[in-house]
């Protein structure tokens, strides 16, 4: 291997739960200390981020994003917005007249050349700004620097046999399948890389998987 909120959720996964997440309190104390690091320091940087991001397209700078996490417990991703506000519609739209992209978002959930992402929306997404506030999801608790990830729960039921080590973890920021490849990674690639992580975990592992994430970031041709 290269260098998941509501009551029915809960129910839904709870034969699937783990009483502790991988790496204990050794891994959310390191969590902790990047995340209120990585904040002081880059709180310019949120804050240009959140400006552009208003200023650019009317509406909220923030989107929460129900994911699954540890336990199979649901969850509030935070992202800065990278789409229109009538993203839905854009979206049906697209699909009802596009076999192709509809048969493209229906395999992976994504779309290369996504009509809803607004021009600053794909600066972020391509840089990876726009998941920023998910320091804010890492403090607390909800996320790990380093992990699955984040999946909703339709994502989730595609995970099979991989579903356990999934709900073993909190999801991450980043982690093998950012450094293996990014969004292009396949979905099948990304759960292997999941069950891979859950099962292999080390602060070894952690700090590689760390290290890869800058060039991965800098050096990706995709905001896919």
């Amino acid at each position: 291997m290269n260098a998941l909120v509501d009551t029915r959720s809960d129910l839904r996964f709870a034969s699937l739960q783990s009483p502790r997440p991988i790496g204990l309190n050794s891994k959310r104390v390191i969590d902790v200390v990047l995340a209120l690091s990585a904040i002081v320091l880059l709180h310019p940087l949120l804050i240009i981020c959140f400006v552009v991001t208003v200023v650019a397209s009317p509406g909220p700078a923030l989107f929460r994003h129900k994911r699954v996490g540890f336990k199979g417990k649901c969850f509030e991703c935070l992202k800065f917005r990278t789409m229109a506000t009538d993203a839905p519609e854009r979206l049906r739209q697209l699909l009802e007249r596009d076999p192709m992209a509809a048969a493209e978002w229906t395999f992976n959930r994504k779309l290369r050349n996504d009509p809803r992402v607004t021009a600053i929306g794909a600066i972020l997404r391509k840089s990876s700004l726009d998941e920023l506030p998910q320091l804010f999801n890492v403090l607390r608790g909800d996320m790990s620097i380093v992990g699955p990830r984040p999946v909703t729960e339709e994502e989730l039921v595609r995970y099979s046999s991989a579903i356990n080590a999934y709900c073993a973890c909190r999801p991450g920021m980043t982690g093998l399948w950012q450094v293996g490849g990014r969004s292009t990674t396949t979905f099948n690639r990304r759960v292997a890389c999941d069950r891979f992580y859950a099962r292999n975990w080390s602060m070894t592992l952690d700090a590689k998987i760390i290290v890869a994430t800058i060039p991965a970031v800098c050096f990706s041709d995709t905001a896919y």
